[in-house]
């Protein structure tokens, strides 16, 4: 007997017509959610890879801004101070040193001028500096990240990730053969319509799942409270940073306490520093563990910006679970997860995705 059916009475079996409209319906979904929002996935898309193209580029073309080639350690005091004297006392700052022999370092600065300066590390002279969205490679993050729209932008690519999943569902459905020895076929000798209705049709359904990952893991890093709900389901409590009294710090301090917390942690990696520009705030120093897969380091050292005592250590992995799921989120959206294989194939989905968002405009406008 049919788990559907009932003592007595034969199970229900759906009518043609109540499948033709249950498709019809599931089109309807997929069509407006594509009309609606697939210009928003076709940006992100587009974006996210070109990006992947344009930041070797850039560092390519634009060699000596990143290069510092007799540079050996950072010298911090030299490095601040010269930093104060060129973006003023009220901007904060998140140095990068350098990751590799030969690298400059670079300085995000948060102030009256917002961008990036890139100094030698071992005497501080400025070798560049960038306005926040005054490249390419500035331009296309800042369209990627929130559309040039902020907090709005940002909620908006989160909406279009969720019709995304909406978009995949349905597209299943309706890509559901009944004959499963076609259901991979792509008629490359038809018309250039059904040609284009196979390639968006089998690819959607092939590819779909990869898709979403990228999706959905930059949905997740958009948008703050989805890493916070998680937290708040888990039960944990977010980690916050440690009350302080004093500061701002002098350029002295922040090099006593990047070697503070590389003594906390002798193997670990120094990510960023962050110099806060007002009283009261402490001193960050993110580093990167060997066990971490984050390629910036999640494990944060917060020290008292006159002292340079370690107040607080919140190591990556004893972090609550919404901000700890980061730690593969991050590299896993980038490419930076699995090596150079994940990074070509993160390129091409995000061209996919840029395909699936053409194909179905054109589709739609040429059957409209």
């Amino acid at each position: 007997m049919s788990p559907t059916s009932t003592p007595g009475k034969p199970a229900r079996v759906a009518t043609p017509a109540v499948r033709l409209r249950t498709r019809r319906w599931w089109l309807k979904v997929h069509r407006w959610l594509g009309l609606s929002l697939g210009i928003v996935l076709l940006v992100a898309a587009a974006t996210g890879s070109a990006m992947l193209m344009a930041d070797p580029l850039d560092k390519a073309l634009n060699a000596p801004l990143f290069r510092a080639p007799n540079a050996s350690e950072v010298d911090y005091p030299a490095v601040v101070t010269r930093l104060k004297a060129n973006t003023g006392p009220g901007a904060s700052l998140t140095l990068r040193p350098p990751r590799s022999e030969g690298e400059s370092l670079q300085a995000n600065v948060r102030g009256g001028w917002s961008g990036t300066i890139f100094m030698d590390p071992a005497t501080g002279e400025v070798l560049g500096r960038r306005a926040e969205s005054g490249t390419v490679v500035g331009f296309l993050f800042t369209l990627h990240s929130s559309l040039l729209g902020g907090e709005t932008g940002k909620a908006v690519l989160t909406l279009a990730a969720f019709a995304y999943v909406l978009m995949l569902v349905s597209g299943i459905y309706l890509w559901w053969p009944v004959r499963w020895s076609q259901a991979f076929t792509i008629r490359w000798t038809a018309s250039r319509l059904r040609t284009w209705f196979d390639w968006h049709r089998v690819t959607g359904a092939v590819l779909g799942m990869l898709v979403l990952i990228s999706v959905v893991s930059g949905a997740y890093m958009a948008w703050p409270p989805l890493a916070q709900s998680v937290t708040k389901l888990s039960g944990a409590s977010l980690a916050s940073p440690p009350a302080v009294v004093g500061g701002p710090p002098q350029a002295e301090a922040i090099g006593r306490a990047v070697d503070m917390a590389s003594t906390a942690f002798p193997q670990a990696m120094v990510g960023y520093v962050q110099v806060p520009a007002k009283a009261h705030q402490p001193i960050r120093v993110r580093l990167r563990l060997p066990d971490d897969p984050h390629p910036n380091g999640l494990t944060s050292v917060w020290l008292h910006p006159d002292t340079t005592q370690i107040l607080q250590i919140n190591r990556w992995s004893e972090l609550d679970p919404g901000t700890r799921a980061y730690a593969y989120i991050y590299p896993l959206h980038t490419g930076e997860l699995w090596g150079w294989v994940w990074t070509v194939l993160t390129f091409f989905i995000g061209i996919a995705l840029s395909a699936y968002a053409i194909t179905g405009l054109w589709l739609w406008w040429r059957r409209r």
